[in-house]
């Protein structure tokens, strides 16, 4: 069996190329002026041909191109992951500048966290690009998934997430009770180590 992506897989792999390298130069340039970097971490992915069926089948849609590149919008994604929450809200507005890119759709679970206590910043974006799109459109516009997180946001993530998929579990409401408690001081702690940094910056000699 082909690829659901087909002939646009290769195009799939360069417009997240080229995102990467944009937020790793934005990276440099904010490490050679400020000393410090905006991420800890960026990670990134072509959901495979498996999972993207997959999903186009839990959604109805018909196994093809047309429904992995515009129905589904998160056939390229990435992830960042930063110290503190100023720098989620840094690369935001470093991605709304960008002229090659229009913000589709965006959730803020980080001020509004989701009721089990997950929190992060989702975005959608559209990247144009020199060669067509499925649509024929020209330039193309390609849909990627941003997530944005803080390490503790992501640690978090990550268990809940393997968690959660454990079958027969016992005391599920007492499971879910303690991740949602752990969340939030998780959240109170960003808070805390943000708040540090912005004291040792007011107070350091240039």
């Amino acid at each position: 069996m082909s690829s659901i992506y087909g002939e646009y897989e290769p195009r799939l792999k360069y417009v997240m190329d080229m995102l990467k390298n944009e937020l790793k130069f934005y990276d440099r340039m904010t490490y050679e002026e400020t000393g410090e970097h905006i991420y800890e971490h960026l990670s990134a992915r072509i959901k495979s041909d498996e999972s993207m069926r997959e999903k186009c089948r839990r959604k109805g849609l018909p196994e093809d191109v047309h429904s992995a590149l515009c129905e589904i919008q998160d056939a390229i994604g990435l992830r960042l992951v930063c110290a503190f929450r100023d720098d989620i809200y840094g690369i935001l507005e470093h991605i709304r500048k960008l002229s090659s890119i229009e913000i589709v759709e965006e959730k803020d679970y980080i001020r509004h966290a989701k009721s089990n206590g997950y929190r992060s910043y989702h975005l959608i974006i559209a990247v144009f690009t020199d060669f067509p799109d499925v649509m024929g459109n020209q330039p193309g516009r390609y849909f990627v998934e941003v997530q944005l997180r803080t390490i503790a946001m992501d640690s978090w993530a990550s268990l809940e997430h393997k968690m959660k998929y454990k079958k027969e579990i016992r005391n599920q409401e007492l499971i879910e009770a303690e991740l949602k408690r752990c969340a939030d001081e998780l959240a109170a702690c960003d808070v805390s180590m943000e708040t540090i940094r912005n004291l040792i910056r007011e107070s350091t000699v240039s």
